[in-house]
């Protein structure tokens, strides 16, 4: 069995878990996500936990094990207290600014470039170079913030780009002259 896959998951009051057949709705005070099983995973809830049992022991059956738990897990965490990321824009002239619910970024391109986010997640501009990208799914807001950086990745020379907030960009040495 998984360690993780047998770890029970704590309920708060203001969350509310409604089991169906082959799906999970959680519901609580941000919103509410769902998760569907995959075939021969079960979930069960007593005295404000939920529990992810496997039917069987195949191999597929004990890999889902784990990772149902921790969907079930980021999904009570996000309709509790959310997930956030923070995306920072660095290099002469890289700005970006609040335009409707996306943004508008200019990143050395001879365009700027419009991002929309898709519905569930949030964009705050702090400044004209910081990012803010909030949501009660993890998958999407991680998507979202994957999504902004491929704009423009940061460049290994420089260092110019976007980059994640917590992002350590080792620099290269340049050309030496002889």
């Amino acid at each position: 069995m998984s360690r993780i896959g047998r770890k029970k998951i704590s309920i708060l009051p203001e969350v509310k878990i409604e089991l169906l057949n082959h799906l999970v709705k959680i519901h609580g005070p941000k919103g509410e996500l769902s998760v569907v099983l995959p075939p021969g995973v079960t979930v069960s809830t007593a005295d404000d936990a939920i529990s992810v049992e496997v039917k069987d022991s195949e191999r597929q059956t004990r890999a889902y094990h784990g990772l149902v738990r921790s969907l079930i897990n980021n999904a009570v965490i996000g309709v509790t207290a959310g997930f956030k990321k923070t995306l920072k824009l660095v290099g002469t002239g890289y700005r970006v600014q609040a335009k409707g619910s996306g943004i508008s970024l200019a990143v050395g391109f001879s365009h700027s470039v419009d991002y929309v986010p898709p519905t569930g997640v949030a964009l705050k501009v702090e400044g004209n170079n910081v990012i803010h990208i909030d949501g009660i799914d993890k998958q999407a807001v991680g998507q979202v913030a994957a999504e902004i950086r491929a704009i423009r990745p940061p460049e290994v020379y420089k260092g110019k780009g976007v980059r994640y907030e917590d992002e350590v960009v080792k620099l290269k040495p340049g050309k030496t002259t002889a």
